[in-house]
């Protein structure tokens, strides 16, 4: 068990300094090399995990997917809408999340992978939901409407971060909505929706920071009596932060045990553009 939370501990590590590197760089630019120095882990562990910088992406890209969750109760367009505006703000105050965009994005002109198919899969789903609980048109392809939401989507963040770094993303991504709902929903649906999503996501993130520093201290405390912190705080931090258990694709995380200091033999960056 040990060490496959070492295993899992160096994915996460890994995938967290990839992020902030494929933040800054983008692909093409993003050196192997710099990923290690972030990591603080070695060249042998990094290929244990990823066998070449594509798949580093590609773990990024199904981590950025999975940010979002659509509540399947109370009203689909407004869960549609809280989505967009919990995704506005992690690309405002997660990497990951913008990483993943870049990586999209760039993955599109560049021939490489992309998430837009899951990102128009589930908001299509989510307007069927509307669709079978009265509040989208009957009319409406919900495929269709799906692209159009997620090319718009993706368009605004793009000019907002051109113009003001996403700090008025939020009200943007709201703007996106009072332009598109009247084309899809009824008049007596849209009075009720909060274009500007229904979560007061800054207050949530800071509610956040707060459980994590007292979490932190209990910890902290802890070591300095001499009793193991993972007991006393009821072993909170257990399997957090991997998603899916870690069976993103391109990863190896399975093979916990195996994992060494050392590259494997014929291991090294598969994909085009991987710098070392």
């Amino acid at each position: 068990m040990a060490k496959q939370a070492r295993a899992v501990q160096t994915w996460r590590s890994i995938v967290d300094a990839a992020a902030s590197v494929f933040d800054d760089y983008g692909y093409e630019r993003a050196a192997i090399s710099e990923i290690l120095r972030r990591a603080k882990v070695t060249k042998g562990a990094l290929y244990f995990h990823f066998a070449s910088k594509e798949a580093i992406a590609q773990a990024i890209m199904d981590e950025q997917t999975s940010t979002v969750e659509f509540e399947q109760e109370g009203s689909p367009l407004q869960s549609l809408v809280d989505g967009g505006q919990q995704f506005a703000f992690a690309l405002r105050h997660n990497a990951m999340a913008r990483a993943g965009t870049r990586l999209s994005i760039e993955g599109v002109f560049l021939g490489g992978p992309h998430p837009w198919g899951e990102w128009i899969d589930a908001t299509a789903r989510m307007l069927e939901l509307g669709q079978e609980r009265g509040e989208v048109f009957p009319q409406i392809d919900p495929m269709v409407s799906a692209k159009i939401i997620v090319a718009s989507f993706t368009g605004i963040q793009l000019v907002s971060e051109a113009d003001s770094g996403r700090a008025d993303l939020r009200e943007q991504v709201a703007e996106m909505w009072r332009h598109i709902l009247p084309s899809i929903a009824h008049p007596g649906v849209i009075a009720h929706i909060k274009p500007e999503g229904r979560v007061d996501l800054a207050a949530q993130a800071r509610e956040k920071a707060e459980r994590e520093e007292q979490e932190a201290r209990i910890a902290a405390e802890a070591k300095e009596a001499g009793s193991d912190p993972a007991t006393d705080t009821g072993s909170r931090s257990g399997g957090a932060g991997l998603r899916g258990g870690g069976s993103g694709r391109g990863t190896r995380a399975g093979q916990a045990g195996d994992e060494g200091d050392e590259e494997p033999a014929g291991a090294g960056v598969a994909a085009a553009g991987g710098a070392a």
